[in-house]
Order: structure tokens, then C-alpha cells, then sequence
């Protein structure tokens, strides 16, 4: 048996500007935190030549008898773990499990944590171990090269390194990736002003995104001139969060809401707008909604003294609030046979080179 988990991830600043169409152009960057909440895969062997995977979570099974009977066109549902066995053409057979502690949607970077965490499961159990860079890259290969998703690469990263990052996509294809470490006090006081609440909306943002995309690529003033605003304020928060002015922070991502809003007109609503309005009027210095936008959760800076009347008035509106810390492990094998490799910290001896997304 191999289990192996990846994390989801909380986005501060930067997004949109890690999707193809602006990174190729301008260089983007992301500043953003994995968080404890999982999504997990558990690898069991066979030897009747077939090959089962379960969705705990979508209540799907399916199962093949040949290896060249999978088809993603036909996996609704399992594309992700079709996916990723195709591409690694290495005919292999096994019982897949997926199970993930949030619902799918809700715009954490679920869907790249499932890829990161497939992907992570079948290379351990190959014996082809991947650096933390390779596996966000071919994570998002497969999403956006073998699926076609138009999805930007910050969701993989997130959940291959773990971490507090502040993450450039760089026009060549190539990324860096600069933890963020203001000190223990910074950052536990850092943890302690954030708040989720679920707005009660799981969504795929994959149109947002593809909307995006055409707008970048079209040359639309209003959309670009709001990237450029995103980025500069990533940029911002960078500083800030190192230099410890978390009241600072704040105001800028409630700068980069107010951005990301003029980006596409999908990315908030009536509903979304009255919700952030009532947690600013009880405490919240800044906000926005996680992910690309159009529903999933809210992502609030309260400092804690605020927080009880700010819960009170969410609660008011129907919202659940999602308790959660900061992840900095990643992807990771936590139960493992002796035989399957799995040293962290060895030389990759896999190697992705970034190609031009189609």
C-alpha cells in the first residue's frame, strides 16, 4: 500500500497573472500558502492485469482490463488519474483510491492538488522520483497540455512545495519559487488574522479562466491594466509580509479585490459583494474570494479582537467558516512499502522541461 497527500492552497496577490496567456508576455507572479486540508490517494497493487480507481468524493468507480482500454474522452470524473497513467506510458496496474477533505470547486486548487498528488503517487511507486519543481511542472502539463484546461501553474506549485511562496512565472516557461519566512511571531500572528467562510457556491472556474485568457490575448485594456495592477501589488505584499506590516497587507489585498474584479465580470456577483461589504463593516480590514473568482470561499484579514463580532455577522448570513494553519510539507508519502524510494531530498532523476502550452 502507498498513501500520499497534497495540500490546497490560499492565494494572497497575483492571480491570473500565472496563466499563459499574460506570463508569456509580461512574467507573472504569485504570492500564496498551502493549508492543512488534503487531498489524499492510496495506491494498492494488483496482479489480474486490470486497473481500478475510486472517487470517494464524486462517488465514481470504474475499472479497465487492459491498459489500452483507458480513455480520458470517456473518464467523466477520473479524467485526472486517466490522465496521468496515460502520459507516463508505463503500464502499470493498480487500485487507485482519491479522497479529499473539501468538496471540489470551491476555488483552493483542488483539481491541481489532485493532479500533484496522482502524479506524486504513481512516480513513487515507479521508482522515478521528481523533484518539487518537476512535479509542478508536469502537474500542469497534464492539466493544461493532456486536458486542455485553461488553468494557471500556481495551484501546482502551491501543492508540490507547501510553504508560504512568493512564486514568479517567468516568460521562458521557467518559475521561482522564494519562501517567505517573517519569523515565528509574524507569522503565527499572520495565521491567526485569516478567516475562510464557504459561501455556500463549489464551482469549476475553468471558463472565468478561459474568459480571462481571450481578454489577455485580445488586448483588452481594462483586463490587462488590471493584471498589471495584480501583479504590482503581489509585489507589495511581498514586502509587506516580510517587513511584518500585516495591516499593510491587508489593505493591499483589499486593493487586488477590488482589481481582480475588473478582470472579468464572472469573478464576483451581487451575493459575493454584499458578503465582503458586511465583513468590512464588522472588522475585516481586507478580503477576497479564493481562486478565480464566482463563488467558493472568502478569504478574510481580521485581526483577532474583531473576529467573534465578524463570525457572528457571517454566521448571520449562512456562512460556515473552514478552520485551517498553514501546510509546509507538500506533496508527501506518508505510508509507504520499504521498496518504493521516496528520499525527498536525492537528485531528481526525472526531469521536466517547461514547453509552450496549447
Amino acid at each position: 500500500m502507498l498513501i500520499v497527500r497534497s495540500p490546497v492552497r490560499i492565494s494572497f496577490g497575483g492571480g491570473g497573472t500565472d496563466l499563459p496567456a499574460y506570463y508569456e508576455q509580461y512574467g507573472g507572479a504569485v504570492l500564496s500558502t498551502a493549508i492543512n486540508k488534503y487531498f489524499y490517494t492510496v495506491l494498492g497493487t494488483r496482479s489480474d492485469q486490470c486497473i481500478q480507481i475510486i472517487s470517494s468524493d464524486l462517488r465514481i468507480c470504474d475499472s479497465w482490463r487492459d491498459f489500452a482500454m483507458l480513455d480520458i474522452r470517456a473518464s467523466d470524473g477520473l479524467e485526472i488519474p486517466v490522465a496521468v497513467l496515460k502520459d507516463l506510458r508505463r503500464e502499470v496496474y493498480v487500485d487507485l483510491f482519491l479522497a479529499s477533505e473539501i468538496p471540489p470547486g470551491t476555488g483552493l486548487g483542488s483539481s491541481a492538488s489532485v493532479c500533484v498528488n496522482v502524479v506524486k503517487t504513481l512516480t513513487s511507486y515507479l521508482h522515478m522520483p521528481m523533484s518539487k519543481q518537476d512535479l509542478a511542472e508536469y502537474a500542469f502539463h497534464i492539466a493544461r497540455n493532456v486536458l486542455g484546461r485553461h488553468v494557471g501553474k500556481q495551484d501546482e506549485y502551491a501543492a508540490a512545495f507547501g510553504g508560504l511562496n512568493f512564486i514568479e512565472f517567468l516568460p521562458d516557461g521557467h518559475s521561482r519559487v522564494q519562501p517567505i519566512d517573517p519569523g515565528p511571531a509574524v507569522m503565527s500572528e499572520f495565521q491567526n488574522s485569516l478567516l475562510l467562510f464557504f459561501t455556500g457556491a463549489a464551482h469549476h472556474s475553468w471558463h472565468i479562466l478561459a474568459e480571462q485568457e481571450q481578454a489577455t490575448k485580445d488586448g483588452s485594456r481594462t483586463s490587462l491594466d488590471a493584471l498589471h495592477e495584480i501583479k504590482d501589488l503581489a509585489y507589495k505584499m511581498r514586502e509587506a509580509l516580510k517587513s511584518g506590516r500585516l495591516t499593510r497587507l491587508a489593505g493591499l489585498l483589499n486593493e487586488a479585490w477590488q482589481a481582480k474584479k475588473r478582470v472579468s465580470s464572472a469573478i464576483s456577483n451581487s451575493r459575493i459583494d454584499s458578503l465582503y461589504q458586511i465583513a468590512l463593516d464588522n472588522g475585516a480590514l481586507g478580503g477576497k474570494i479564493t481562486g478565480a473568482g464566482g463563488g467558493g470561499f472568502l478569504l478574510l484579514f481580521c485581526e483577532p479582537q474583531n473576529q467573534p463580532r465578524l463570525r457572528e455577522a457571517l454566521s448571520a448570513e449562512g456562512l460556515k467558516e473552514m478552520t485551517f494553519h498553514f501546510d509546509f510539507q507538500g506533496a508527501q508519502v506518508l505510508v509507504n512499502d520499504p521498496f518504493i524510494d521516496n528520499d525527498e531530498h536525492s537528485a531528481s532523476r526525472w526531469t521536466f522541461v517547461p514547453v509552450a502550452s496549447t
